[in-house]
């Protein structure tokens, strides 16, 4: 049993250095949570940590991680409008350049 805890213990302490911060935070959350864990199993967790735990299952929290969802979507949907309108302005241009360029019409400065 010793030696199954010291394995535990070393391959903690032996994890890969992060290549990037944001797999350096996603190493630290995992940590904590997992000691979050084991507090609440082992009946030593604080009362902040037994909060945040329960306001993550609430129904509340859930409404507003699903909204936050649906704003996400529409600022994307926002986004990919705006660069459609771009790009068709763009086309319009140069069709309307090209028409010119047909009809026998020289392109002006002033346009």
């Amino acid at each position: 049993m010793a030696r199954a805890t010291n394995r535990n213990k070393d391959s903690v302490a032996k994890t890969r250095p992060a290549i990037s911060p944001e797999a350096r935070e996603n190493q630290l959350v995992a940590l904590a949570v997992d000691l979050a864990e084991k507090q609440l199993k082992e009946g030593t967790a604080t009362s902040q940590v037994i909060t945040h735990y329960l306001k993550l299952g609430s129904t509340k929290e859930h409404i507003e991680k699903e909204i936050l969802e649906e704003q996400k979507k529409l600022i994307k949907a926002k986004t990919e409008a705006l660069q459609s309108a771009q790009k068709i302005e763009e086309l319009y241009s140069n069709a309307l350049a090209a028409m010119r360029t047909y009809n026998g019409q020289q392109e002006s400065i002033d346009d």
